[in-house]
C-alpha cells in the first residue's frame, strides 16, 4: 500500500517536529498528517472481535487481535505486510518488536499514572533506555468512553496525536462503531494506534490485569 493513502489534506496545518518521533519504526513516520480510522471490536466487519485500523479509504492499515499462546494473554498489532509488535502487561504495558518477549527487544513501558483522574484514564509511557522512569516520555490523556484522547510528547506539553469521533473514512460507511485518529507530521504512527489499543484495552479491562501486546515492523 502507498503510504500517500494514509494522508488526507487538511484545512489544519500541523508543523512538523524537527526530530521525528521514531519509535517502533521510522518508516512510520511521514511528513504529513496522517488521519487513520479504527473500526471498534463490536463492529460486525471484524469477525472473531478485534480492532480494525484503515486510512481514510478504507485500505487496511494495522488489525490488533488476541492470542493466549503463552502464560500471559497478549495482543498483536500486525501491519498490512503482517510485520508485528508484541505487547504484553504484568501491572503495566510491555511492547516488543516482532515475535518477541526479550528483554532485549523491548520497544517501550505504559502504565496508568499515579495521578488521580475524575473523569478519563492517563497513562504514562516509558521508551526501554528510560529505565529510571524518572519523567515520562509520553503521555496519553483521555476520556474513553467520549473517545477524545490526546497523546503528548513528554510530560504533556507537545502534542503529537488525537484521537476523537469524527472521521475523515472516504467512500466507507462504518457507522457508531468507530473514530478517527490524527496523526501529526513527523510522528510515528505504529506508537499511536499502540498507545490507543492500550488506553482500549484498560478502559474496556478485557483481560483483567492480565495484558500483552505485540506491534510487529520490519
Amino acid at each position: 500500500m502507498d503510504d500517500r493513502s494514509l494522508i488526507m489534506a487538511s484545512e489544519t496545518t500541523y508543523p512538523p517536529l524537527v526530530n521525528p518521533v521514531a519509535v517502533v519504526s521510522r518508516k512510520f513516520c511521514t511528513p504529513n498528517v496522517v488521519e487513520l480510522v479504527v473500526v471498534a471490536r463490536k463492529h460486525a466487519a471484524i469477525p472473531g472481535g478485534g480492532l480494525l485500523v484503515t486510512d481514510v479509504s478504507g485500505n487496511i492499515v494495522f488489525r490488533v487481535k488476541g492470542s493466549s499462546v503463552s502464560v500471559h494473554e497478549h495482543l498483536i498489532l500486525n501491519d498490512a505486510a503482517s510485520n508485528a509488535v508484541i505487547l504484553t502487561a504484568h501491572r503495566r504495558w510491555q511492547a516488543y518488536s516482532g515475535d518477541s518477549s526479550c528483554p532485549d527487544d523491548l520497544i517501550f513501558m505504559a502504565k496508568k499514572s499515579s495521578l488521580m483522574r475524575i473523569h478519563g484514564t492517563e497513562i504514562d509511557v516509558f521508551l526501554a533506555a528510560n529505565t529510571k522512569e524518572d519523567a515520562c516520555d509520553f503521555k496519553v490523556k483521555g476520556n474513553w468512553l467520549e473517545r477524545s484522547c490526546t497523546i503528548y510528547a513528554g510530560n504533556g506539553t507537545i502534542v503529537i496525536a488525537q484521537m476523537h469521533k469524527d472521521h475523515k473514512a472516504q467512500n466507507i460507511a462504518l457507522g457508531k462503531d468507530t473514530f478517527g485518529i490524527t496523526v501529526y507530521p513527523n510522528v510515528d504512527y505504529a506508537l499511536i494506534v499502540a498507545l490507543v489499543v492500550i488506553l482500549e484495552e484498560i478502559n474496556e479491562d478485557k483481560f483483567a490485569g492480565k495484558h500483552s501486546f505485540s506491534c510487529s515492523h520490519p
